[in-house]
Parts: structure tokens; sequence; C-alpha cells
């Protein structure tokens, strides 16, 4: 874990942001050296030393702004930028006739690769072609013809500065790899662990619950099969761990791909079929959008759980799906006494809210119906319809989620 911190903390930019601190420092003396040496050959000797003493000052005061990307601002870097093409710019006017002819260095001399290579590990080879491009254009301006020396010079920092700022962007990126790798390291291990925990305590305690509770038979025979149905669903999440967050360049509130597209109802709905379930409609998928989808399969396992709570654990029931072109049918029935009159007003009254919200309360936000048809004696139906444009606009509309199933009863 020491070393995966590490990692963590050391920036693969972080050694070329040192250099370029270095680099500005010894150009900045180096450009001084070379004023002073050829003082005798400046017709107006004035400028370039007004110039590089401005220069000097420049560099030793911002020397802590290249520590880093972050305090190296677009603004800063335009400034800087454009001391580098001022004093370009600046060399005909101090400089000698006769050095100036010959291709003599410009005022700021290697200098100015700094301010091109520090737009390169800001921005990218981007902003290093923008920047390079510039100062060649300066350099060019000032000479006032393109000799092969001059070229020579600026297509080689042209050429470099771009070199530079592709590496770093692939460092980048590659560093945001390993981010993402060590993160799904620790989260596997720590999965792992409560795997562990979780093995040595719940799932042995749910485990004993279903055994004894199918022993028992009776309403202990139920419990027995909740627990077994929480036991299957707890050891398939410490196996495959929850579904990790999305990370977008848009946010984490961007909806992925994946969840853009429709999802076949007859596949959620397969996970209720059993002995006592009987599933029955087309025989190629039904698709809808993913919300729609989820909240319709919820909204009938709410009215099987109905039909388990209050006809009987061994009720049998039947799910018929029909796909019309505008809206999908879902009716389930059961072979119960059916539901006395007013008995749901009453359910509602005393805070059982299973037909009310569960059912109903998602239909209506997906735009939908639920029509509750029962009969004395001759069972109850729930009859869904949905239609396959979300005009309600569901959770992602109404951020609404409603109660999951428990296994009690939700009249």
């Amino acid at each position: 874990m020491r070393r995966e911190a590490a990692a963590m903390s050391m920036s693969v930019e972080q050694p070329l942001w040192r250099a370029l601190t270095a680099y500005r420092a010894l150009t900045a003396v180096y450009a001084v050296a070379i004023a002073v040496v050829a003082r005798d050959s400046y017709e107006r000797p004035q400028v370039a030393f007004g110039y590089l003493a401005v220069l000097l000052v420049w560099t030793l005061a911002t020397l802590p702004r290249f520590t880093g990307a972050a305090r190296c601002t677009r603004p800063f870097l335009a400034v800087d930028t454009g001391l580098a093409l001022a004093g370009i710019l600046l060399t005909p006017l101090a400089d000698g006739a006769g050095r100036h002819a010959a291709d003599g260095p410009t005022l700021p001399s290697i200098w100015t690769a700094g301010a091109v290579l520090a737009c390169a590990l800001k921005g990218g080879w981007r902003w290093a072609a923008a920047a390079s491009t510039l100062v060649g254009a300066a350099n060019l301006a000032q000479r006032g013809e393109a000799s092969p020396n001059t070229l020579h010079n600026v297509l080689l920092v042209w050429v470099a500065a771009i070199a530079i700022g592709y590496v770093v962007e692939v460092a980048r990126a590659s560093e945001r790899t390993l981010a993402r790798a060590l993160e799904i390291q620790a989260a596997t291990r720590e999965r792992e662990r409560l795997a562990r925990d979780i093995h040595d305590g719940v799932l042995q305690v749910l485990a004993m619950v279903q055994r004894r509770g199918t022993a028992v038979g009776g309403e202990a025979a139920e419990l027995g099969r909740l627990a077994g149905e929480q036991e299957a669903a707890l050891r398939r999440l410490i196996t495959q761990g929850p579904v990790p967050e999305p990370r977008t360049a848009a946010g984490p509130d961007a909806v992925p791909e994946d969840d853009k597209r429709p999802q076949d109802l007859m596949a959620l709905l397969g996970r209720y079929a059993d002995a006592r379930v009987t599933l029955s409609g087309p025989g190629t998928p039904v698709e809808l959008a993913p919300h729609a989808a989820r909240e319709t399969a919820a909204a009938v396992g709410a009215a099987l759980d109905n039909v388990r709570t209050h006809v009987g654990p061994g009720a049998r029931a039947w799910v018929l799906v029909e796909d019309e072109p505008d809206q999908v049918l879902v009716s389930v029935r059961d072979e119960g006494p059916g539901i006395p009159e007013g008995r749901l007003a009453e359910a509602a009254e005393e805070g059982r809210l299973g037909v009310a919200q569960s059912i109903r309360g998602r239909l209506r936000d997906l735009g939908g119906t639920a029509e509750l048809v029962s009969v004395p004696g001759q069972g109850t139906e729930v009859e869904l319809t949905v239609p396959k444009q979300d005009q309600g606009g569901g959770e992602a509309a109404t951020g609404r989620r409603y109660p999951a199933r428990t296994g009690e009863g939700t009249q």
C-alpha cells in the first residue's frame, strides 16, 4: 500500500517542471552574459540592458510559479511569452547593424525556448504549437528575411516544443490510467476483506435461518425463503462488487452510453419465473428505456410479493407480457380469493402503500397506468400499461425512488 501511495503522489510532470525552472534561471544569466560581452557593439545599449534587467528580475521572481501546472495559469503564460516576443522584436533597435545582419543572437537568446516549453508542459502540443509559431514569426519579422540559420532555429524550437507537449499529454493519460488501476486494486482488496468478514458471520446466519425455517414450516418457512434470497443476493454482491460510478468528462451526473440502450423487459422479469410463477410473452425481446424497464419489473415484483403475502407462499401466479406498437401491457394474475371491497383504502390509511406507491406510483411516473381488477373468489389481476416513450421522466426527472421488495405485505 505504501508503494501505491507513493506512485499516486509522484507526478510524472514534476521532474520536467523542475528542469524547466533550472533552465529558465540559467538561460536568463546566459542572456545577460552575452550582452555584457558584446556591450560595445550595441547601438543603443540602454535598450538592451534595460530589457535584460526586466528579464532577469521577472525570471527570478517567477521561479516559484514553475513548480507545477496549477500555478502556471493561462494569463501568466501569456505575459511570459509576450516578454520573450518583446525581446525578439527589440533586438534590431538595440543591436548593432553588423551583428544583426550576421544572424547574431536576439536579446533573450535561448531563454525564449523556456517560455515555449512552459506552454508545452501546461497545455500539451497544441499550446506548444501556438507559442512556437508566435516565436518563429517574431524571429522572421525582426530579421527581415528568412535566412537558413534563422529557419533552422525556428524549426528546431517548433518541433521540440510540439514533441515535448505530446509526451506530456501521453504521460498524463498514463498517470490517470495508473491511478484508476490502483483504485480498482484497492477496492478489490477491500471487497475481499469484507467478503471474509461477511462469510464468517452474516452469510452463515442467513443459511442457518433458511435451514431452520424450512424444517419448522409455516410462517418460519417463508422467513427461511427470504433469508435464502438475501443470502444469494449478498453472495452476488461480495463476489461481483457494486457497479462503479462512471467517470466521464461531463462529470458524475452524465449518463453512460450503456444506460441509454434499451433493455429487454422479458429478461428482467425472467428472475421472477419459478415453479409458482408462470411468465408468458413474445418470443422476441420487449425493449423499453432502461429506467422504464427497471421500474416496470419492480412493479411486477411488488405485485408478486402481494400474492405470496396475502394468498400464500405456495400460491400460483401468471405474468403475461404483450408488446404493442406504442405501449407494453403487463398483467399479473393470481388464484387467490380476491381483495375485499375497501381493503386498499384501508391499507393506505394504515401506511401500507404497496399498491399505491410501489405499483401505481411507479407507473404514474412512467406516464403509464396500473389498474387492479379483483372479483371475490376469482383472484386478482394487476394490469400495467407502459408507454414506450417515458412521458413522465421517471427517476431521472423526479428523483423519486419507491420501496424495494422486502417480502413483507405491501398492500
